[in-house]
C-alpha cells in the first residue's frame, strides 16, 4: 500500500516536475515513509460541487444574474461533456471541448474565446482556493479574433427613431439612452426617485455594484417628466409595460421594443447597447477626455472604453494637418 500510494504521488506530480525533481521528490517520499504502515482508509464519498461555490463566489464579488446564469451554463456545459472528475481535467480535454463546442455549434471565434475565458476563470478560482494544484486551461491562450468595427448612431438615425416612437414612453427611453449611455440592466433597476429633474442628473448602480453619475440633457428631461404624467400606475419604477398592471420593464422588453421600432423605419441592429457606443464615440470626437468618457461609462478599465469608442476618421485627418503637418 505505501509503494503504491508514492508511485500515485509521483504519477500526479509528473505534469509539473522534470526528471531530476521527480526522482527527488521518489527519495523523499521513501525516506519518510520508511518507518510507517500505510492502510487505506475508506471514506464516506463526499462529492464538492465546485461550480455551485465558484458561482457563489461570483455573486459575492457583485456579479449581475445574467452574467452569473452565462458562467454557471457554460461551466455545467463543459463539465457534462468531459465527464470526469475536476481535479482530473487536463489541458488536452478542455481543448478538445472548446474544438468539439466550436464545430457542433458553428459559433465564431469572439464566442469560442468567451467560453475560454470563462472557464480560465473558472480553474484560475479553483487554484487559487488551493482545490487543484495548477489550471489546466493556463497553456490555451487567448483565441485571436478579427475585430469588428461596431456601428453607432447617426443623427439621422436618432431623428428618425423619435420620430417613429408611437409612445411617449419609448419617445423618453431613447432620449434617455441616447443622452446618458447607461447600460440597459442599469436603465430597468432606476425608480423615478432617483431621478434628480433640477440638476438633470441620477445616480445608476453599475457593474460588480458600483453606483456612478450619469446625466440626461433639456429635451430627456421634458419627455421623461411628460411621460411619468400620463402613467396612472403605482409602480415606482422609471420605465414600466404600456400593458396593465404595468410591471417594471426588464431588459427583454426594452431589447424587443426597440428592435420593433427599428424594423418598422427598416433601421435594422437596432439595440440598447448602440445608444451607449453611439455616446462615448460622440464624445471623444468632441474632445471630452479619454478618462472623463471612462468614468461617465462606468468602465473599471480604459481600454474598455477605447474599444467602445470610434474616432470620426475626418477628425483624424484634421488632426494630422493640424500636429504633423
Amino acid at each position: 500500500m505505501k509503494d503504491e500510494l508514492i508511485r500515485t504521488i509521483n504519477s500526479d506530480m509528473n505534469s509539473y516536475l522534470n526528471n531530476y525533481q521527480l526522482e527527488k521528490l521518489n527519495d523523499v517520499l521513501q525516506h519518510n515513509f520508511y518507518n510507517y504502515e500505510v492502510s487505506e482508509c475508506i471514506k464516506e464519498d463526499i462529492s464538492i460541487d465546485y461550480c455551485t461555490l465558484f458561482i457563489s463566489s461570483k455573486k459575492i464579488e457583485g456579479c449581475s444574474e445574467r452574467t452569473i446564469n452565462y458562467y454557471q451554463t457554460t461551466i455545467e456545459n463543459m463539465l457534462d461533456e468531459i465527464n470526469k472528475d475536476v481535479k482530473k481535467i487536463e489541458t488536452d480535454d478542455l481543448r478538445n471541448y472548446l474544438s468539439n463546442y466550436q464545430e457542433k455549434n458553428m459559433c465564431s471565434k469572439v464566442t469560442i474565446d468567451n467560453v475560454r475565458r470563462i472557464l480560465s476563470s473558472f480553474f484560475s478560482w479553483l487554484e487559487d482556493e488551493d482545490y487543484i494544484i495548477k489550471s489546466p486551461i493556463r497553456r490555451i491562450h487567448k483565441i485571436k479574433t478579427n475585430k469588428v468595427v461596431r456601428g453607432t448612431y447617426s443623427d439621422e438615425d436618432l431623428e428618425k427613431l423619435r420620430d417613429g416612437c408611437d409612445e411617449i414612453r419609448d419617445l423618453a427611453l431613447i432620449d434617455f439612452l441616447s443622452s446618458t449611455g447607461v447600460r440597459v440592466g442599469e436603465l430597468v433597476k432606476l425608480n423615478i426617485s432617483d431621478i434628480d429633474f433640477e440638476n438633470r442628473s441620477c445616480i445608476v448602480l453599475g457593474k460588480g455594484s458600483k453606483e456612478r453619475e450619469v446625466y440626461f440633457d433639456a429635451r430627456t428631461k421634458l419627455h421623461l417628466e411628460k411621460y411619468i404624467e400620463t402613467r396612472k400606475d403605482n409602480n415606482p419604477a422609471l420605465f414600466v409595460s404600456l400593458q396593465e398592471p404595468h410591471d417594471r420593464l426588464e431588459i427583454s422588453g426594452v431589447e424587443v421594443r426597440l428592435r420593433k421600432i427599428g424594423n418598422d423605419l427598416e433601421l435594422h441592429r437596432v439595440h440598447p447597447h448602440k445608444f451607449r457606443r453611439t455616446l462615448a464615440t460622440r464624445a471623444i470626437d468632441k474632445g471630452m477626455p479619454i478618462e472623463q468618457v471612462q468614468r461617465l461609462l462606468g468602465h473599471a478599465k480604459i481600454d474598455t472604453t477605447l474599444q467602445y469608442a470610434m474616432v470620426n476618421q475626418n477628425n483624424v485627418k484634421i488632426s494630422h494637418h493640424k500636429y504633423i503637418c
